[in-house]
């Protein structure tokens, strides 16, 4: 609990400062199919904080804060974006990158393997990560909705090996 409200506080703490270099607030992306940044939750596996930013055309660096039953992450992407199916405002995404994690308790039980996962205290994971996906800028809102794949494989720190498929949905506002 104690990582999860430091983690809150830092992300919020991020925000302020990237708006406090601008000179007001940043306009939502209202009555448009695109936008620059947005901030929102992803649920799936890997649940938190997301925050997304358009570098350059159809690309965009994601930051993940990973928030789980047995520790904390961070995972960062690059993704491409392409319009899916002529429709205004849905784009395919897909990219690669990174995270590190960290647990912070023994085990938890794993209900779809049928047994207890061994993470220990402390422990330090650092993966590989791909993503794919679907996401839905909401013309007249300032809201995108995704529905992604992010695979990974982690390597623990006491010599485990872990991977997943780890699906997610996300809601995001956008500026």
């Amino acid at each position: 609990m104690k990582t999860m409200k430091i983690t809150i506080v830092s992300f919020i703490m991020l925000l302020m400062v990237n708006v406090q270099g601008q000179n007001s607030l940043p306009d939502l992306a209202i009555n448009s199919n695109t936008y620059h940044t947005a901030v929102g939750l992803r649920g799936g596996e890997t649940s938190g904080l997301t925050i997304k930013q358009f570098v350059g055309g159809t690309n965009a660096i994601e930051g993940i804060i990973g928030l789980w039953h047995h520790g904390v992450s961070a995972t960062v992407l690059f993704e491409k974006h392409q319009s899916a199916f002529n429709v205004s405002g849905l784009n395919w995404y897909y990219g690669a990158g990174g995270h590190a994690s960290i647990a912070s308790r023994y085990a938890y039980y794993d209900p779809y393997r049928d047994r207890y996962r061994k993470y220990y205290e402390g422990s330090v994971g650092l993966g590989v990560d791909g993503i794919v996906g679907i996401e839905y800028k909401i013309p007249k809102a300032p809201i995108a909705l995704s529905f992604d794949v992010k695979p990974f494989v982690e390597v623990v720190s006491r010599g485990y090996i872990y991977s997943s498929l780890d699906p997610g949905l996300g809601i995001k506002i956008t500026f």
